[in-house]
């Protein structure tokens, strides 16, 4: 059965009529472990650079996808965002050696193992080919590994499955505008992942976070005042974390857009590419 990012605890036979507390008690499950936001700069660049790995396997993918090589391997932005969970997860909880092979080894079996969970074929053949040399066997022992330290914890609770609660509680009537603040604040959230200051958020934060700065974009005054005072309220978020939560987004979003000025004047052809991410990441987290 296909893993929904958006409805995480769905055919799960323990929840099979699970509720919205049932999320939000269960969430802080599926976070990095506290001790992991308190790391050294290398740290941050080992992290770092074990997510431009995950990030250069798609975008590799999709080169070929887009030339129409003979094999290809249909990796969706969810496989990605699950895949990098994982990987910050499990850094949170076992210490990974600085050697670039097992770095390697560690993103791609993330990789691999959020692909099983969408039912998405993620050939290591096709990976070496595109020049990152693995063994299988070693990928399947360090999946193993990372299940145990994940408690075999894989269905995810992203901040996906919050934002049709709180669109709910708007009580926005327009369907076009809802799923249009829905498709915004998703984007925030992809985004979002890269910025190593929000890991010690909750997902439901993150969340009621993003749909805000999105109904900021797209509301009136009014509606967005609406929206706001609607999260605010609600019974299982803190106003003040959702609010530093918030700037932080905010600030994130700001500085994408200047990026993406000076790309657009720099070059024509300018694009988003693990390294630009990697680069930015380490740029917060030193501001």
């Amino acid at each position: 059965m296909e893993f929904d990012l958006e409805d995480p605890l769905a055919n799960f036979k323990e929840h099979q009529n699970y509720t919205i507390s049932q999320l939000f008690a269960s969430e802080s499950d599926h976070m990095p472990s506290p001790n992991s936001l308190a790391l050294t700069h290398s740290h941050v660049l080992f992290r770092c650079e074990a997510v431009s790995l995950i990030l250069q396997v798609k975008f590799k993918f999709c080169y070929v996808m887009l030339f129409q090589v003979q094999f290809s391997c249909n990796l969706d932005p969810f496989v990605t965002y699950l895949a990098i969970n994982y990987l910050y997860r499990f850094m949170s909880r076992q210490e990974i050696p600085g050697k670039l092979w097992l770095l390697r080894h560690v993103a791609i079996s993330c990789l691999s193992l959020a692909s099983k969970m969408k039912n998405i074929s993620l050939s290591l053949s096709d990976i070496q080919k595109q020049g990152c040399v693995l063994e299988a066997q070693c990928v399947h022992r360090m999946e193993l590994i990372i299940l145990g330290a994940l408690n075999w914890r894989m269905r995810s609770i992203t901040p996906f499955p919050f934002l049709h609660f709180f669109l709910s509680l708007a009580e926005l009537k327009d369907q076009a505008l809802k799923e249009a603040l829905k498709e915004r604040a998703s984007e925030i959230i992809f985004n979002a992942q890269n910025d190593i200051k929000l890991l010690e958020y909750k997902p439901s934060t993150i969340a009621a976070s993003a749909l805000m700065y999105a109904s900021h974009e797209l509301l009136s005054s009014r509606q967005y005042s609406i929206l706001r005072a609607s999260n605010t309220a609600c019974e299982y978020l803190d106003e003040e974390t959702l609010s530093n939560c918030f700037k932080l987004i905010q600030e994130m979003v700001r500085m994408e857009a200047k990026e993406s000025m000076v790309n657009t004047t720099t070059s024509f052809l300018s694009t988003e590419t693990p390294m630009s991410v990697l680069e930015r990441s380490i740029k917060r987290h030193r501001i």
